[in-house]
This record gives structure tokens, C-alpha cells and sequence, in this order.
């Protein structure tokens, strides 16, 4: 059970890392300084098997629509993807990423909202760069250093997820025998390398809890997973660079309030000096966090 008692522990176990800064920086002409705040980044899904449903839109205009709403209520940036995570949906090629992509960057970009766009394909990322795009939400291992020279090369930020496999959509087991947050450490220090050697100089680097390893179906199993991560997240402070989370939703112990989880997993991800808040639900998170920077 979380307690004062359980963080008072982990606070004393890693005081130091608390104290460590991280990278601020100017992106399109909005200011990233999480010590200003926390950010919040808002979700538009363009596949109709992703499962938060409200955030589902079948074209451009309804994703357009949808974006600039999440704009207005506070998301610092929108995040826009065309493929579900989940194992069991249906894949979209390359091809068909860029057909859908790149006329909704361009609109929401023109419109001045600042996109992120989900992908592992280089090709799909080098369109929505050249569309507008201001980040790559990268999900995938395998051509990271393509990416990385694209992002470079259309003076754009990335965001780093961690993923035991190619990528989201082949991913198997997650270990998580040794300490996790270290695995993680290991992970991101080798990507910041390699994407500052290829000119990048804006990044955050995502753990990747919203994807579904098979060793974690397990309900419990993975909300005890989540929240230790979440808790843990100032840890990566050392590496000199912000992290974003992924809110998740713990459909078993919410049940028919599920949809009041990610205000919940705020509050823990916040706790662990998380920077950006990737959430389907900006208005709602919004308060969580206006909250938490009130208080003491």
C-alpha cells in the first residue's frame, strides 16, 4: 500500500536525484521549463480500434476539430497518432500513416497548435516533420538514429519511449527482475547519446507504460508496475533531460469510474517530478495539476 511511510522511504534512498535539474528549452516559440509547471499534452487518435473512445476521430476535419480543443483547454502540445497500441488492432502501414497524418499536422500547425506525432517509421516521420510537425513521439528501437537525424534536420524535439522490442506493436515480456528504473537509466543514456550525436537538442524520454507486454495483463501486477514507476521517475532527473508519462486508467479498480484514473495517476506522476503529462482527458488533468502547484 502507497503510504507517507513508503515515500518518506524512497525520498531518503535517493534525495540526491531529487535535486538534479533538467533541460528547459524554446520549441516553436513556446518555453518547455518544467520549473515553471508541469506540461500536458493532449491525445487525438486517428484509429478506430484505439480503446479511449472519446478521443477516436475518423477524419481530417473531426481530428482537426479535436485538436484545437484540447489547445484550448490547456494541452501545451497535441499528440496525433493513426495506430492503436493495443496488440490485437489492426496495423497501419507506412502508406497508410502518411495519407492520414500529415494533412492533420498541417491544419492543427497552421492553426498554431504544436503537434506530436506517434510513429516508428521514418518515412511516416519525415512527412509530418516536413507537414509541421514540432515532435516525434518515438515508439520503436530499430531506426532510431534516422529518426533522430530527421528531427535534427527540421529543428523539432523527440520524445524517447522506452520499448523491450522493434517497437509498441512487437513488444514481448517486460523483465522487471532487476531494478526497473535503472534498466530505464541504461536505456534513455544510451538514446540521448546517440541522439545528440546526430544534432538533436530538445528531448524527454518516456518509460512507456501504456504499452501492453504480455507479462503484464495482469491487473495488479501492472498498477503496482505503474505506480512504482510513476514514483520513481525523479530518479531519471540525473540523466539532464525532462520525462513525459503516458496516463494509464486501471479499468479493474476503477470499474464504471474509469474515466476519473488518469486525474489519479496525475497526482502519482506528479509526486515523481514527471514534466509532461500525456492525457486523453486535458480539462480534467488540467485541474489535477493546477491543484497540486497550489498546495504546500
Amino acid at each position: 500500500m502507497l503510504s507517507l511511510e513508503s515515500l518518506a522511504a524512497l525520498h531518503d534512498a535517493h534525495r540526491e536525484a531529487l535535486k538534479a535539474p533538467v533541460a528547459a528549452f524554446d520549441l516553436r516559440g513556446k518555453r518547455f521549463d518544467s520549473s515553471r509547471g508541469t506540461h500536458l499534452m493532449g491525445v487525438v487518435n486517428l484509429s478506430s480500434d484505439s480503446w479511449y473512445r472519446e478521443s477516436v476521430v475518423l477524419n481530417t476535419e473531426a481530428a482537426v476539430r479535436r485538436g484545437k480543443r484540447l489547445a484550448v483547454e490547456g494541452a501545451d502540445l497535441v499528440d496525433v497518432g493513426a495506430e492503436s497500441t493495443i496488440l490485437h488492432a489492426a496495423h497501419v502501414d507506412e502508406a497508410g500513416q502518411r495519407s492520414v497524418l500529415p494533412p492533420v499536422v498541417r491544419e492543427l500547425t497552421q492553426a498554431g497548435v504544436l503537434v506530436s506525432v506517434e510513429t516508428y517509421h521514418p518515412t511516416v516521420t519525415e512527412s509530418c516533420l516536413k507537414a509541421g510537425a514540432a515532435v516525434l513521439n518515438l515508439t520503436g528501437t530499430r531506426d532510431n538514429e534516422a529518426h533522430f537525424r530527421l528531427v535534427a534536420e527540421h529543428d523539432a524535439a523527440v520524445i524517447i519511449c522506452y520499448v523491450a522490442g522493434d517497437h509498441v506493436r512487437a513488444v514481448g515480456d517486460l523483465n522487471l527482475a532487476n531494478d526497473h528504473t535503472e534498466t530505464l537509466r541504461d536505456y534513455f543514456a544510451r538514446q540521448i547519446d546517440l541522439a545528440r550525436s546526430c544534432g538533436v537538442t530538445r528531448i524527454w524520454i518516456d518509460p512507456g507504460m501504456g504499452f501492453y507486454y504480455k507479462n503484464l495483463q495482469d491487473s495488479a501486477a501492472r498498477v503496482r508496475y505503474q505506480m512504482r514507476t510513476f514514483l520513481e521517475t525523479f530518479r531519471l532527473r540525473t540523466l539532464g533531460w525532462p520525462t513525459c508519462h503516458a496516463l494509464p486508467h486501471a479499468f479493474e479498480y476503477f470499474e464504471e469510474e474509469v474515466r476519473s484514473a488518469e486525474g489519479f495517476f496525475a497526482v502519482l506522476a506528479m509526486l515523481g517530478k514527471t514534466d509532461l503529462l500525456r492525457t486523453h482527458e486535458v480539462a480534467r488533468v488540467r485541474g489535477v495539476v493546477r491543484t497540486m502547484e497550489a498546495g504546500m
